[in-house]
C-alpha cells in the first residue's frame, strides 16, 4: 500500500473524526485523518463542554450511555482525562407544567442509567440554596458533568497518531468519488488519496461531501454564543441549564475549579460558511447576564473576560446522522450533531470503528440513519 493509500480515510478532524481515527487505529487499520484547518478548531473546540445525558432524545441514550462509560476510561485510553468532572447536571424550569415532562422522562426505562432526581420546593432550595425564586422545578442527573472541549479533539488526534494514524491538518477536501477498488479523495491543492472505506465527519461541511454521493440532507448552521467570566469563588459545582421555549431564556453555565464561569445560550448567529467564521453578538451577553442573575440573584457586578462563537451544524429533527451511506457501499457518516455532540464523541468514534471493521454495532443508532432525509430511489446501494 502506497503512502497515499489507506484502509480508511476520515474527513473532518473534530471530536468525532479524531475519536473515530483513534479507535480505527487501535483496531489495526491504516487510517488517514484529514482536517481543513486545525484539529478541533470548529464546533468541537468552541462548545460549552457539557458531558450530559439527561435532556437528550430518549433514542440517543444507548449511545450516550456508551459514551459515559468511555469518559470514565479516558486516562487509560488516551492518557488524558480532558478535565472531565462528574459534577452533576441539573435542568431547571420556571414553569411548573414542566414538572410532568421531567417526571415522564425520568420514568422512561431508557433513562434508568441516569439516576435522575426530580426536585421541587424545599428539597430544591435545600440542595441548591443559591437558586432564585423564579426557578420552580429541577431535574438532577448526578452522574453527568463537564469537560474542556479545547482539549478533546487534539488529545484524541495525538493518541490516534501514536496508534499509527496519519494526521493531515490544513488539508481541505474538495472532491470524493467512488472508484472500482474503493474511493478517490482529492484535496483543494490537487493531491489525490485513496482508500477502501470512507468516513465523513466533517460537521457543518458534511452535507457538501454527502451530496457528492447523491445524499443531500437539509443541514443548516448556527453560531453558539459563549462567554467566560473572571475567576470567582468556586461555588457552582453542578452544571445548570434552563428548559424554556424562549431562546433568550435558554442559558446554561458551569464553573471550573479555577473559578471561571463558562456561559452559553440565549442567542445564536448565522456563520459565514465561505470565510468559515462566526461572530459573537453583543446582545447575547446582555441576555446571558440577565438570565444568570435570574437563576443566581446574588451574582452581580462580574467581569466577562472573553467571548466567542463557532460553527455548529443542525438538522430539522435535532438528531445527528450516524451510520452507513445508503447510496455507496463503504461510505459512512457521523455529522450534524445539532449542538449536543460533545458528550457523544468517544462513543461515536468507538461505534464508527466497530461499524467499519465488522459491518455492525451493538449500540442502537437506527434513528440516526441518513435515509430518513432521502427519497426512496436514493436508497439503493451501489
Amino acid at each position: 500500500m502506497s503512502h497515499n493509500s489507506f484502509d480508511v480515510i476520515v474527513i473532518g478532524g473534530g471530536f468525532m473524526g479524531a475519536a473515530s481515527a483513534f479507535f480505527l487505529g487501535q483496531k489495526g487499520k491504516k487510517v488517514g485523518l484529514f482536517e481543513q484547518a486545525k484539529i478541533g478548531q470548529y464546533a468541537s473546540g468552541v462548545n460549552f463542554g457539557n458531558v450530559r445525558r439527561q435532556g437528550r432524545h430518549l433514542d440517543q441514550l444507548d449511545l450516550s450511555n456508551r459514551a459515559r462509560r468511555l469518559w470514565s476510561e479516558l486516562p487509560q485510553l488516551i492518557g488524558d482525562d480532558l478535565e472531565f468532572i462528574a459534577s452533576g447536571h441539573m435542568r431547571i424550569a420556571y414553569d411548573e407544567r414542566t414538572l410532568a415532562q421531567y417526571e415522564a422522562y425520568a420514568k422512561d426505562p431508557r433513562a434508568a442509567e441516569l439516576k435522575l432526581e426530580i426536585l421541587t420546593g424545599q428539597e430544591l432550595r435545600k440542595r441548591f440554596p443559591y437558586i432564585g425564586p423564579d426557578v420552580l422545578v429541577g431535574s438532577y442527573a448526578p452522574l453527568d458533568g463537564h469537560a474542556n472541549p479545547r482539549l478533546a479533539a487534539p488529545a484524541f488526534a495525538r493518541a490516534a497518531a501514536k496508534a499509527g494514524v496519519t494526521v493531515y491538518e490544513q488539508t481541505q477536501i474538495s472532491q470524493v468519488k467512488k472508484t472500482e477498488s474503493g474511493f478517490e479523495v482529492r484535496t483543494r491543492n490537487g493531491e489525490y488519496y485513496y482508500c477502501e472505506q470512507l468516513l465523513i465527519t466533517a460537521g457543518a461541511w458534511g452535507e457538501r461531501l454527502s451530496n457528492q454521493f447523491g445524499e443531500s440532507v437539509p443541514l443548516f448552521t448556527r453560531g453558539p454564543q459563549m462567554t467566560v467570566t473572571e475567576p470567582l469563588p468556586y461555588r457552582f459545582k453542578t452544571v445548570i441549564g434552563v428548559s424554556s421555549p424562549s431562546e433568550p431564556e435558554n442559558i446554561y453555565f458551569r464553573q471550573i475549579p479555577r473559578g471561571n464561569i463558562i456561559i452559553g445560550g440565549c442567542h445564536r448567529t448565522l456563520p459565514d460558511m465561505d470565510s468559515r467564521t462566526a461572530r459573537f453578538e453583543p446582545q447575547a451577553m446582555i441576555y446571558q447576564m440577565q438570565q444568570l442573575h435570574r437563576i443566581v440573584p446574588t451574582l452581580g457586578n462580574i467581569h466577562i473576560i472573553r467571548s466567542w462563537s463557532g460553527i455548529e451544524s443542525y438538522l430539522p429533527d435535532s438528531l445527528p446522522i450516524i451510520g452507513p451511506s445508503h447510496s455507496k457501499k463503504g461510505v459512512y457518516y457521523a455529522f450534524g450533531f445539532c449542538g449536543h455532540g460533545f458528550q457523544l464523541g468517544p462513543a461515536v468514534g468507538d461505534v464508527m470503528a466497530e461499524l467499519i471493521t465488522t459491518g455492525k454495532t451493538s449500540t442502537y443508532i437506527e434513528p440516526f440513519a441518513i435515509d430518513r432525509f432521502l427519497p426512496q430511489p436514493a436508497k439503493r446501494i451501489a
